[in-house]
């Protein structure tokens, strides 16, 4: 069987290192550092899960966050993968709205901790 796939985009950080948690759980993970680079990525490969940051900026002009790109182009090439989703919870208002136009698996609060993204992966 060929290893499942996990798409990892850390931009900002700020928590653990997950790695190993997906690797434990039989995942072959690509770590990027923007979203653009996950789009690219994504062209060529349909991951099972996707762990992504939700980065609300005021400054964007035609979306709210990193996140409407990067679900725009999961529905394109990978619509069935299952998307976590980390977040500052000071923007759940914000990643509200998202989640009204866009599916997202689970969504995991700052600061996160491994048993939460672990019980996520348990029940992909």
């Amino acid at each position: 069987m060929k290893d499942r796939e996990l798409l990892a985009v850390v931009e900002f950080g700020g928590y653990p290192n997950f790695t190993p948690l997906y690797q434990r759980h039989g995942y072959q993970v690509e770590t990027v550092n923007s979203v653009r680079k996950a789009q690219a990525w994504l062209k060529t490969h349909m991951p099972a899960v996707v762990v992504t940051e939700f980065n609300f900026d005021a400054e964007f002009r035609d979306r709210m966050s990193n996140l409407e790109s990067l679900m725009a182009s999961l529905q394109k090439y990978s619509p069935d993968s299952r998307v976590i989703v980390l977040y500052d919870p000071n923007h759940q208002y914000r990643l509200d709205m998202v989640q009204q136009r866009y599916p997202l698996f689970g969504v995991c609060a700052f600061p996160v901790r491994e048993s939460d993204v672990e019980a996520l992966l348990e029940i992909v």
